[in-house]
């Protein structure tokens, strides 16, 4: 049932975008309407892969509909900055935007649930709630109050936990550490003794620079290399415990999605399926390689102790419920995404754990030729 839903609502699935997509004739092609949207994004263009997404959507929209529909996408600054795009896509000064939602946290904190919370999804399992647990559905009519139709179009993966000026080797180190960090992890950081900052990533190296902030966290290794954060900063910090899989999107404001000729909303729907898998992947093969750079270099890569994590998690629980009664749209969809979760985690535990468990230790394979 959901996925006949999930394949009339021009959903995320590249084949079900493929199957909405019919191949049109030449006279059929020139009939389309002449369709030009400006996209802002929340992030700049100096980062190609999170920001070059919106362009990978854009040049596919314009290649699926013979050039006739032609989204423009500009970096965050150029009209909006990077932390009001969602803003700017519900009153109309923009027809779409590439962001995270978990950025508009401040407005419901539902929206996190639509990126990344701590201790959740990671990457493949946030695709799997999105395409068949039901949270297309409950974001769709979530959106609607915003006027905003959403489509999901990347996921940068599993994240670094960040840059620190001192090493991290207690709970009791959070304790008055001014830190750059999104979502609402703020909060979890928060509950610990931090200051969380939400600072747009352009703008994040000069206040780590100048000392305004302590810690800063953006992506991982090739994002934060491109930033330059190794170089005002030591300590680096795994993982992103907050960010098992966070999944950016394109909101489109609804009057213009529902103005859209239906081979234009197929086109939109399958160029942000191919983003929602460029991404990862292109993340998954840069990644390693600026991470040797960045430790050759002189970064100290370091685990977070357990004691962090464990005090982390225990905070990030006490404030799901805390959120139940401030928030009907998160006391709704907490219970299915955690029920989601769990079993999520239950069967990855029995093969995919196991699997990379064993396989990432094996002096074995790390020999081989």
């Amino acid at each position: 049932m959901q996925r006949r839903k999930f394949l009339k609502s021009a959903g995320i699935g590249a084949a079900a975008g493929a199957a909405m997509l019919p191949s049109l004739s030449r006279a059929q092609t020139a009939a389309l309407p002449e369709v030009k949207w400006r996209c802002a994004s929340s992030f700049p263009k100096s980062l190609d892969t999170i920001y070059g997404a919106a362009e990978t959507m854009s040049k596919r929209v314009a290649a699926s509909t013979g050039g006739k529909f032609q989204i423009q996408v500009f970096a965050a600054g150029e009209i909006v900055p990077g932390l009001q795009v969602l803003d700017a896509v519900q009153n109309g000064t923009v027809q779409c935007g590439h962001t995270a939602p978990y950025y508009y946290w401040g407005k419901d904190p539902a929206f996190a649930l639509d990126t990344a919370v701590p201790f959740g999804l990671n990457a493949r399992q946030t695709n799997a709630w999105q395409l068949f647990g039901g949270a297309l559905e409950l974001f769709r009519d979530f959106y609607k109050g915003y006027n905003i139709y959403n489509i999901p179009a990347g996921n940068t993966g599993a994240q670094m936990g960040g840059w620190y000026r001192k090493e991290m080797k207690s709970p009791a180190d959070w304790k008055g550490l001014k830190m750059r960090i999104g979502g609402f992890a703020g909060k979890v950081i928060e509950k610990m003794g931090a200051v969380p900052q939400q600072i747009a990533g352009g703008d994040i190296y000069p206040a780590l620079e100048k000392g305004t902030i302590d810690a800063a966290e953006w992506v991982g290794p090739y994002d934060d290399e491109k930033l330059g954060f190794n170089k005002v900063a030591k300590f680096y910090y795994y993982p992103g415990y907050w960010e098992g899989g966070p999944m950016l999107h394109t909101l489109v404001n609804l009057k213009k999605w529902e103005e859209l000729p239906k081979h234009y909303q197929a086109a939109l729907a399958t160029a942000c399926a191919e983003a929602n898998v460029w991404m990862p992947a292109k993340y998954d093969e840069l990644n390693p390689i600026s991470l040797r750079r960045l430790v050759a270099s002189g970064t100290q890569l370091r685990p977070f102790p357990r004691a962090v994590l464990e005090a982390a998690e225990k905070a990030s629980y006490e404030l799901y419920d805390e959120l139940k009664g401030k928030s009907k749209h998160w006391a709704r969809m907490y219970p299915d995404w955690l029920k989601f979760r769990n079993e999520q985690f239950l069967w990855f535990r029995v093969a995919e754990h196991t699997y990379d468990t064993y396989a990432f230790n094996s002096k074995l394979g790390q020999g081989a030729k």
